[in-house]
């Protein structure tokens, strides 16, 4: 067994374990509520590194310490002071989404934390070995800063296709015989079992972010595999399709849970916190699973048939 890289996962995962036992309520599955995302990242580390036949030498496990007790550090930091002045400091920038700006520096930092470690454990080389849980929590952090800085509909790029979607939903809210729903630009008003509800919908609750973390995540995953260019291209778009589809799933499920389950806000918000990252994370791994399964099953098949000629 390879010790040398099994300690290197864990002091790669050693923050986010830590952050964990430290404070576990804030592990929250929403993806703007909490650090939830942060063990899919581990999965990412975890999955990536496990099996590798790189050697890391001790001196490269050494320099990576230091690293470790700046990232524990922080999250020490934040529960004595460094979150009230993070949530204070958003003043300055007129953050309107306080949770996004301060979640985003977790991500951020954790992100230049498993970037750094990665380049200490394979030089440049991390970028084709383990390029995933540093993209993830990167493009997380990425999405945060958009979301706090340009909150609710004024990016209007990633604004444009919530119409559409919303429109979706409303056809499949009649096809189904939920109710009565009625769609205006990206307003919906849901009428169902329990009364009326309006559910203005903005990107990233219409899992716009989703979107593109899939495009970078699964770009940088495809990148190491050694297949043709035109499968390559076909994995992405079926990815990106159902990704979509997953984000249409959620909305409906959002008007399903209005007009079937209750219209009361807290109890309704408290399911929209988490019926985004309950379909999409396990949907990407998922699918990452069957495009891994797919290709080793075409290698074997290749090998046996080259042996098969050869013979």
């Amino acid at each position: 067994m390879n010790w040398n890289l099994v300690i290197g996962i864990i002091i790669t995962s050693s923050p986010i374990l830590f952050a964990f036992a430290m404070s576990p309520e804030s592990f929250d599955m929403s993806w703007n509520q909490g650090r939830g995302d942060f063990l899919f990242a581990l999965v990412f580390v975890v999955a990536e590194l496990v099996g590798l036949k790189i050697v890391i030498s001790q001196k490269r496990l050494i320099l990576t310490l230091p690293l470790v007790a700046v990232m524990i550090s922080y999250f020490i930091a934040l529960e004595h002071g460094l979150k009230d002045y993070l949530l204070e400091s958003s003043k300055a920038y007129d953050i309107q989404l306080i949770d996004s700006w301060v979640w985003m520096w977790d991500f951020m930092l954790m992100s230049l934390f498993t970037i750094a470690v990665l380049s200490i454990y394979f030089g440049t080389r991390w970028i084709r070995i383990a390029p995933a849980a540093p993209i993830f929590l990167g493009g997380s952090a990425v999405i945060l800063s958009l979301d706090a800085f340009f909150p609710y509909d004024s990016l209007g790029p990633l604004q444009y296709v919530v119409p559409y979607l919303v429109q979706t939903n409303v056809w499949l809210v009649t096809l189904f015989d939920l109710g009565t729903a009625v769609a205006r630009d990206n307003v919906m008003f849901l009428k169902g079992d329990f009364g009326g509800m309006a559910l203005q919908v903005f990107w990233p609750s219409a899992g716009i972010h989703s979107i593109i973390i899939y495009s970078l995540v699964m770009g940088a995953f495809l990148l190491k595999m050694n297949i043709p260019r035109n499968r390559k291209s076909v994995y992405f778009a079926l990815g990106i399709a159902g990704t979509i589809g997953v984000n249409v799933i959620r909305i409906f499920s959002l008007s399903w849970y209005a007009m079937k389950v209750t219209t009361d806000a807290e109890k309704w918000e408290a399911f929209h916190d988490i019926a985004g990252g309950i379909m999409f994370l396990p949907w990407l791994f998922v699918f990452l699973f069957i495009v891994i399964f797919v290709e080793t099953r075409r290698a074997k098949k290749s090998e046996y048939v080259k042996n098969e000629i050869t013979a």
